[in-house]
């Protein structure tokens, strides 16, 4: 993924104001649903949502600008190491990020060698390794089908991550012992994968429910019809009411996001009529010509 700043155009000093009304400028734009058809405005629009999605978040734009995680949301190699024991103040350097002064510690062994042995001294110092954080980022399907999915970690290791069906962003998954090793045989600590979900360029997520915009022509608008619908498990057939209007609502029960637990969400559709790109004669003068044609929408 490209720049989140340069995607949205902005400077790395932009204000949260400002993220946002550039990225409505440019969703608005390349939205596939004004572009039918074109691949290169779902592309566009899919880097456009993944950088607003980055950059509206406060903690993850943070993060991204000290250099801990990519444009995508992934860990960058962590440096947390060096940080922790290198970087602290003085009187502060070797405070490490699992919440012990490795300097107590060896105070403590040492007190306990000094009383003659008492406690074991060295041969008793065993302490849990530190827990590590990780963001990895799936596209909507994999979030909302469950998929299967290899994290690379900073030291090289690989692991096959299997991503709940219906997991949502800020979903946490704990991979017991793959975190920091532990301290004279104990335990290592737990590796924390937070999932981040990029947007989808027609699907929308609303609790277990999955939304589409879908545009219809005037013909199928006025006169009703079957036609093909996108959902998240291949397109299906439905029916659209002759006499439908932008903004009718059709629904797919059971065609939304099944949880593990608890029962499937449904999908819900907004027609959205599209007239044809270019200007048709025979369509104008039938609408000069329609009696009909001075019907009150607007109620004044």
């Amino acid at each position: 993924m490209n720049d989140p700043y340069k995607t949205l155009g902005l400077a790395k000093t932009a204000s949260a104001d400002e993220i946002k009304k550039a990225y409505r400028k440019l969703a608005k734009q390349h939205h596939p649903d004004l572009n039918p058809g074109s691949a290169e405005a779902a592309a566009k629009f899919k880097d456009i949502s993944g950088a607003y999605d980055l950059l509206s978040d406060t903690d993850k734009r943070a993060r991204f600008d000290r250099g801990e995680i990519d444009a995508s949301g992934q860990e960058r190699a962590d440096s947390s190491f060096y940080r922790s024991y290198a970087g602290g103040p003085q009187g502060a350097r070797y405070r490490s990020n699992a919440g012990f002064d490795p300097s107590d510690i060896f105070a403590d062994m040492f007190s306990r060698a000094g009383q003659g042995g008492r406690g074991g001294g060295f041969n008793e110092f065993r302490m849990r390794g530190g827990d590590l954080s990780y963001t990895l980022t799936v596209d909507f399907l994999e979030a909302a089908k469950g998929a299967q999915k290899r994290l690379s970690f900073p030291d090289g290791r690989t692991l096959d991550v299997n991503v709940p069906l219906g997991a949502e962003t800020g979903t946490v998954l704990r991979l017991r012992g793959q975190g920091q090793p532990g301290a004279g045989g104990g335990p290592a600590g737990d590796a924390l994968i937070e999932i981040t979900v990029e947007p989808h360029p027609l699907f929308r997520r609303e609790g277990n429910n999955v939304l589409v915009d879908l545009p219809v022509t005037l013909t199928e608008a006025v006169l009703g019809g079957k036609i093909n619908v996108p959902t998240i498990d291949g397109p299906v057939s439905m029916t659209v009411p002759a006499g439908s209007n932008s903004g009718t609502r059709l629904r797919l029960r059971g065609r939304g996001i099944a949880p593990r637990s608890g029962s499937a969400g449904d999908q819900y559709i907004t027609l959205k009529v599209m007239l044809p790109k270019e200007p048709d004669a025979a369509l104008s003068d039938f609408i000069r010509n329609w009696p009909g044609r001075e019907y009150d929408v607007r109620g004044v």
